[in-house]
């Protein structure tokens, strides 16, 4: 009988597979890459046409030398690395690793680790891809290039330990430019209005939102209000219309890896790197009581919301017999790709729908658990017809002015009785069923309110990918690890799910602007993307991308290295003395920033947190404002003499105070902002003279 060698990635993946085959096939894992580019260089041959030079990764010696005593024993070896650009060229790596032979070699890929699947790639052995392959070198060689030639002269302009890289480095830029935006914002203000009704039969008010006369009004002043108000007293309100209709809800399309990704974020509040470790898992097999070693989800890495045939009927014949026939959607919502779908995958989806989140339960952790029930849900949901609801409208009128009230209940459920979110419940008025065209109605209460318009939100890690999806920016295997990297680089902070601009990722990034305008440019970083996608089409030579970026990337680099000023970090000496050893402390800088430190070390090592002042008196109690950090690194000011006096703004204030109330006026771009919002006091900055 023939022998067969499967190799895969993971040990994981390995012990998934193997319970679908006979004992004539052995199946290994190659865990990850074999070959790389070297750490220690370049390793790039510009002499060469840019040939890259890759070696075996430290440490797979022993691994190359069992699996090529397991090569020796088959008569054939398929290389099952993932079904994506990556996977290929892990596969392409491992035939030069093992010096495999291509007769006996075949490649197989499938999105879903079941028997079906695997014994279907089997059937369907193809050769490598080398389109595929070349579409990964490229994205390689020039993420080196992009990182090797800028990372060491931040490292001479700077400090050592930063980096630059090609998405990285835009994503820095677009969150960069965000916070500039919330910095410069100034709010405006604006008021509301609400009609309370007293409703013959009810225990509850009828309320109504002022809506104009009768044209909609938007951002009222105070004064306006007023005047409205004063002309509403002794007014009749009449019910002059009563609007009822019906409005569908689509199902939503099963999940992308960015859908994902930011689903688990607001939901889940998963980092983007625990949702696709855990997702790795449930793809890769977990051990399921009663059904042994399975993998639970298709392939994690997507941008595609096709679903297979089988998977649709399967799924279609499971909603029929769970939620019964008028569940099921007869012609299934597919959405209209705007770009390539990467290489044709299936959306994630659950690999066997009759397994239910309920019946898995036990045998996940609770991580894995409330992943696979998002999961799960989301895709049997979009299979289901939509969700119907009965809307209300209502609008009353006193004189010119008119107020509308809705309301909305869901008539028929659909996918909502699999899958919920908070934005699809309905805003259920049953007072409203209590009123009549005409009806003249008694208020009770007129309540003013005021607000304020609000700054772009500060970017999550959801809202971050959503971005950079939607500008075309790196592809769903980059999106998690190059989030990953900023945090860890400490270019970014993150705090309740916000991600905040650091002082060192905001001097990089304007080295990076000033020095590589291109490199993060947004329209040049998504052109990239496009000709990367081009290679793997096999429309792009691979090379010829490199051959054009390179010499600009070059000239940039050596007129930057020439016009540059060094940012010296100096350890300045401050007044505050030691208390170990009365040496005056220096200020020194950390992963967190700026914090106090005894220049006799190693012999003291004492430290202390380090609070600059910035020259402005504390309006409560006459201390210093300084400069501090949260947990996280991010910035605020805030009162030297805390925790006695509390006062703190995230905004910089200003060493003038409000003419009109006393407070502090806080820098927001070129205005000068007063911190009590009541006041409404905004300036002209003055220029530096300096």
């Amino acid at each position: 009988m023939a022998k067969n060698l499967i190799i895969v990635e993971s040990p994981a993946k390995s012990k998934t597979i193997k319970k679908f085959l006979g004992s004539n096939y052995t199946v290994v894992a190659s865990n990850g890459h074999v070959r790389d580019l070297p750490k220690s260089q370049m390793g790039i041959d510009f002499e060469n046409d840019f040939e890259p030079k890759y070696i075996t990764i430290r440490g797979k010696g022993e691994l190359l030398a069992s699996l090529r005593k397991e090569v020796k024993k088959a008569d054939k070896i398929y290389l099952a690395t993932d079904p994506d650009r990556e996977g290929e060229a892990i596969s392409w790596h491992l035939f030069f690793a093992l010096k495999l032979d291509p007769k006996k070699t075949k490649r197989i890929t499938f999105n879903e680790i079941t028997k079906n699947a695997i014994r279907q790639a089997i059937k369907e052995s193809r050769e490598i891809d080398m389109d595929l392959v070349d579409a990964q070198q490229a994205r390689r060689v020039l993420d080196r290039i992009v990182g090797y030639s800028i990372s060491p002269l931040l490292w001479q302009k700077v400090k050592r330990g930063l980096s630059a890289g090609r998405v990285q480095s835009v994503a820095l830029r677009i969150i960069a430019d965000r916070e500039a935006q919330i910095d410069a914002f100034i709010p405006r203000e604006y008021w509301s209005l609400e009609a309370e009704f007293s409703i013959q039969g009810s225990k509850k008010p009828l309320v109504a939102k002022y809506y104009g006369n009768p044209k909609k009004q938007e951002n009222i002043s105070k004064e306006e209000l007023d005047a409205i108000c004063k002309e509403l007293k002794g007014s009749s309100f009449q019910v002059s219309e009563i609007k009822k209709g019906e409005r569908t809800k689509k199902p939503p399309l099963p999940f992308t890896t960015s859908t994902l990704q930011q689903e688990c974020a607001k939901h889940l509040n998963f980092a983007t790197s625990k949702t696709m470790r855990i997702a790795q898992q449930l793809y890769e097999g977990v051990a399921v009581k009663g059904r042994g070693t399975i993998g639970l989800i298709t392939y994690l890495r997507t941008d595609s919301t096709r679903i297979s045939q089988e998977a649709d009927a399967e799924c279609k014949e499971f909603i029929r017999e769970t939620y019964g026939e008028e569940n099921v959607m007869e012609n299934t919502v597919q959405k209209k790709e705007t770009k390539k779908i990467q290489d044709a995958h299936e959306a994630i989806r659950p690999t066997y729908v009759d397994l239910t989140p309920a019946m898995v339960k036990d045998s996940l952790s609770r991580d894995q658990f409330r992943l696979y029930q998002l999961i799960w849900k989301r895709f049997v949901a979009s299979r289901m017809n939509g969700a119907k609801y009965e809307t209300t409208s209502v609008k009353i009128d006193a004189g010119k002015y008119r107020f509308t009230s809705s309301g909305s209940k869901i008539v028929f459920p659909g996918f909502l009785s699999v899958y919920q979110n908070e934005e699809d419940k309905a805003e259920n008025n049953a007072v409203l069923s209590k009123v009549s065209k005409g009806d003249v109605l008694e208020v009770s209460d007129l309540k003013k309110e005021q607000h304020f318009t609000q700054p772009p939100a500060h970017y999550t890690e959801a809202s971050l990918v959503k971005e950079l999806e939607d500008l075309g920016i790196g592809r769903p295997s980059t999106y998690a690890p190059t989030i990953s990297t900023l945090i860890s680089r400490r270019y970014l902070a993150k705090e309740n799910k916000n991600l905040y601009l650091s002082d060192l990722g905001d001097i990089v990034n304007k080295i990076m602007v000033s020095a590589f305008p291109s490199i993060v440019d947004v329209n040049f970083t998504a052109t990239m993307e496009t000709l990367l996608d081009g290679v793997a089409e096999g429309t792009v030579e691979w090379k010829s991308i490199i051959r054009n970026f390179y010499p600009d990337l070059k000239e940039a680099v050596e007129h930057a290295e020439q016009a540059l000023e060094k940012i010296e970090i100096e350890d300045e000496v401050t007044d505050t003395l030691c208390e170990n050893c009365g040496r005056n402390m220096v200020i020194k800088y950390g992963p967190h920033g700026k914090f106090l430190a005894c220049p006799g070390f190693p012999e003291c090592r004492n430290t202390k947190p380090y609070f600059e002042k910035i020259g402005v008196k504390c309006p409560k109690c006459g201390g210093e404002i300084v400069i501090k950090k949260t947990q996280k690194g991010r910035r605020y000011y805030g009162c030297e003499n805390y925790p006695e006096c509390e006062v703190m703004t995230w905004q910089k204030p200003s060493k003038e105070i409000c003419p009109k109330c006393g407070s502090m006026l806080l820098e927001k771009g070129n205005k000068l902002v007063c911190a009590d919002s009541s006041c409404g006091t905004i300036m002209e900055k003055q220029k530096d003279k300096a």
